[in-house]
């Protein structure tokens, strides 16, 4: 019970630093302003404060007091080309994709709406009729209008971080075979695009994780044959 109480007084204590009314520097109220305010004993305090300090929220000073920390600036996910330097980075990213990309066409079966699964029909259209010059841009927006008809901006902020390097930098590690001038692996490539835009337009979850599933695991296979 002691245990559900800090937590409230954890969360009551953590809204006010975060909304600013205790900013960093102050200091915390006295136990007994505590007790009052929340309603709970002493050692129920004493153990919010403590989850605060392990946290990082909060420092204690003996004889002075509990004082609020400055809270972190929250810093931005990116991931910059100089970054992928080896074929295992590119592999790596692959494997990332996976964890990702699965669940957010899953996402979009179950989400998407009538201006989503138009925007994605034109982001498959616009790949299909991409040039090879313009395959990568293309590539990488049929991957990114999958993660907006996902509804979660999370998805689209991540692959906005990632960008078209996401697209360019696996290929530029691939064969002749795999070449985009190579007519049978770009119809391959369509197909993949194709079998995860039908099972997103047809609202199955299951069917839709397993077809960028296939896709990413195919590509990583290109790039990993063993």
């Amino acid at each position: 019970m002691s245990t559900t109480l800090a937590a409230r007084v954890v969360a009551g204590l953590k809204d006010k630093i975060l909304a600013g009314d205790l900013p960093a520097g102050s200091k915390l109220p006295s136990e007994t302003e505590l007790i009052e305010e929340f309603g709970v004993s002493r050692t129920v305090i004493r153990e919010a404060v403590t989850r605060l300090r392990a946290e990082g929220l909060v420092e204690t000073f003996h004889g002075r007091g509990s004082f609020v920390l400055a809270v972190p600036e929250p810093t931005s996910f990116t991931v910059g080309s100089t970054a992928i330097r080896t074929h295992q980075d590119v592999l790596d990213m692959i494997d990332f994709r996976l964890g990702i990309e699965t669940e957010a066409a899953a996402l979009a079966a179950a989400r998407c709406d009538t201006a989503g699964r138009a925007a994605l029909q034109a982001a498959l259209a616009a790949f299909v009729a991409a040039g090879p010059e313009d395959a990568v841009e293309a590539d990488f927006r049929f991957h990114r209008a999958i993660a907006a008809a996902a509804g979660n901006r999370f998805y689209v902020d991540l692959l906005d971080s990632l960008g078209p390097m996401m697209i360019m930098l696996p290929r530029m590690r691939l064969g002749d075979s795999y070449s985009l001038t190579d007519a049978s692996h770009v119809d391959r490539v369509r197909s993949e695009h194709g079998n995860i835009v039908a099972a997103v337009l047809a609202g199955d979850s299951a069917a839709a994780r397993a077809a960028m599933r296939v896709h990413l695991a195919n590509s990583r296979r290109r790039l990993d044959p063993r």
